[in-house]
């Protein structure tokens, strides 16, 4: 199989009605985070299902499809890609990471990022430096600054906060709604597994947070030490 045979695929499924609403849900209007992306109108079950189809396709193949103009080819090729990371030998999981670090471009909306940052970065980076984090957590890239944070939730899973709380500090200035709600949503996943962690952190910067990062934060909390954070009584 080969991307050419995955896009006529696709475009067999796609729904121009769907194709609508997708543009208007993921913001593609001028001005908006997503301006100018295009959408075929496929269901994101159904573009799953296709990737467990075409797992095994070659990186390059996989390559073609994530700097495609289509939204939904790009996340089948991130999906694609983020299964073969997952399998792959040391030599084709580094090949995985700079490739998608190369194409950062064609990772250019929330739900791209979301599926593909911890599986593909954050899982490269585990044991290694995570000077990479830091570079992108500096990008004038909305979509880089939020792979940098969505990254750690890999860290997370494996009971590692310490790059999800660093990476929160230098974030809590960011002007991006969409970094407040990757940073909150981060924060909270730490919360799970260490609740006083979380606290401890708040606690030393929540005056500071934007609020919408905060509201993310501290979801889970109970109502009255919820609204005791957001009087600022804390």
């Amino acid at each position: 199989m080969t991307a050419k045979d995955i896009r006529f695929r696709l475009r067999k499924l796609g729904d121009k009605q769907r194709s609508r609403f997708l543009q208007k849900f993921f913001k593609t209007g001028r001005g908006e985070y997503g301006e100018g992306d295009i959408f075929l109108g496929i269901r994101v079950p159904e573009v799953r299902r296709l990737a467990k189809q075409c797992q095994g396709l070659p990186v390059r193949e996989g390559l073609h499809l994530l700097r495609s103009s289509f939204h939904e080819e790009r996340l089948l090729a991130l999906l694609i890609l983020a299964g073969a990371y997952s399998r792959a030998d040391e030599s084709e999981k580094r090949t995985i990471y700079e490739s998608y670090l190369r194409n950062t471009k064609s990772i250019n909306n929330w739900d791209l990022v979301d599926i593909s940052a911890s599986s593909i970065v954050g899982a490269h980076l585990f044991k290694k430096s995570k000077r990479p984090l830091y570079g992108l957590t500096k990008s004038k890239s909305l979509w880089e600054r939020r792979i940098a944070v969505m990254a750690t939730f890999y860290f997370i899973r494996h009971n590692r906060f310490t790059e999800t709380l660093k990476i929160s500090r230098i974030l809590l200035s960011d002007r991006e709604d969409l970094i407040h709600k990757a940073v909150g949503w981060m924060l909270r996943e730490v919360g799970k597994r260490s609740p006083k962690t979380e606290e401890d952190f708040l606690r030393r910067h929540y005056q500071r947070m934007p609020r919408t990062m905060l509201r993310y934060a501290i979801e889970r909390f109970p109502e009255a030490k919820r609204r005791m954070f957001l009087e600022g009584k804390i």
